[in-house]
């Protein structure tokens, strides 16, 4: 969300002109080259993409909990991350890797990237989201929702509703109003286009898209740029002048806008189309080679406990899977609920992704 795996804090408010927290192992690690050192370290190394963040204080709870220093090793965007992760297994640059989606998860799992644990914990997350529960190889972490997103304002002086799913965008008085992003170069592109497929079909989904062309769609690289040069309701967009007031984006993409802005205002500037949303499930795991087993199953404890997942919402901006975690109220009044969002099996993304973007590619951006 380059292919960044969701909007965060470090995403949106780079745009912001303001810095995320994030986890670091002490300067004696980063010197020394401790990290993952063997079985007595005392340093697990965490290997994620760049919107990894969490509060030093969960941190140091990990730490007061098991004795263990995390060190976060960030390592490009969500596929990029993981394209490392394969081109090294066997011989890991860390301990446990975080940021593996559904969308991606078959990849990681065909290549041997993990080692099965089940972590304690996941008794309270829902079995629907476990989806290697039989092998264990990798914990579900946090969900969210890739979605529509849409400019308030420009709708308002329009006097036009904004479109509420995927059979609006293609109407007429959307016309040329809708950036998305490339399937082949970015995650929040795919999911868009397995959730058309989804919505779609097998037999429907490529007329769709031939219409989404005939009315307009704007397809560029990745995230960032489509939603903060290309989104006229974004921080960054405004600043870039940006002048499509649709953009596929989060759910919780209206919560980071309230959060960092200054003054902070008491309405999100932007919306989200909840018929227009592919859930994404992320996931961590035990990297095959680990240094420190030990200390990375602790972590992986750690992430589905209750005091990891309640500092995701505002740090990630994603959806706790661990049952009767309270959201904080700033998500929860700003961040669009999504029912009923579209789904795919692994398998079916496995089988099908390469072939699905081919064909995407030739309508899309022929």
């Amino acid at each position: 969300m380059s292919t960044t795996r969701r909007i965060t804090a470090g995403a949106l408010a780079a745009a912001l002109g303001v810095t995320a927290l994030a986890a670091c192992g002490s300067d004696k690690d980063e010197k020394d080259g401790s990290s993952g050192a063997g079985k007595g370290s005392k340093t697990v190394t965490l290997v994620s993409h760049e919107s990894f963040a969490a509060s030093p204080d969960v941190l140091k709870e990990f730490t007061r909990q098991t004795g263990y220093t995390v060190k976060v090793l960030k390592s490009g965007d969500a596929i990029e991350a993981l394209n490392k992760e394969i081109l090294t297994k066997g011989s890991p640059q860390g301990d446990v890797f975080f940021g593996v989606d559904n969308t991606s998860l078959s990849r990681a799992l065909d290549n041997g990237l993990f080692t099965p644990y089940e972590a304690k914990g996941l008794d309270q997350v829902a079995e629907s989201v476990q989806l290697d529960k039989d092998k264990h190889r990798v914990t579900p972490v946090d969900t969210g929702d890739v979605c529509v997103n849409y400019d308030k304002k420009y709708f308002a002086d329009k006097k036009l509703a904004p479109p509420a799913s995927f059979d609006d965008l293609v109407k007429p008085e959307y016309k040329d109003l809708l950036a998305v992003e490339n399937a082949q170069t970015s995650s929040p592109g795919l999911s868009f286009l397995l959730g058309t497929v989804a919505a779609y079909g097998d037999d429907g989904w490529k007329e769709y898209w031939g219409k989404l062309k005939d009315n307009g769609v704007k397809v560029v690289n990745g995230w960032d740029q489509a939603y903060n040069q290309e989104f006229s309701g974004s921080a960054g967009g405004r600043k870039a002048k940006g002048e499509r007031p649709l953009v596929v984006s989060y759910a919780s993409s209206p919560p980071v806008e309230v959060l960092y802005a200054k003054p902070q205002p008491t309405q999100a500037p932007t919306g989200v189309a909840v018929g227009t949303c592919f859930r994404q499930t992320e996931f961590a795991g035990l990297l095959t080679g680990a240094k420190n087993e030990a200390g990375g199953k602790a972590l992986l404890d750690f992430l589905i406990g209750k005091r990891f997942q309640a500092d995701m919402p505002l740090n990630m901006f994603v959806n706790p899977v661990t049952a009767n975690v309270p959201l904080p109220e700033l998500f929860v009044r700003h961040g669009a609920v999504v029912s009923k969002p579209q789904t795919m099996e692994p398998e079916k993304i496995a089988k099908n992704r390469d072939q699905w973007v081919g064909a995407w590619a030739s309508i899309a951006v022929k």
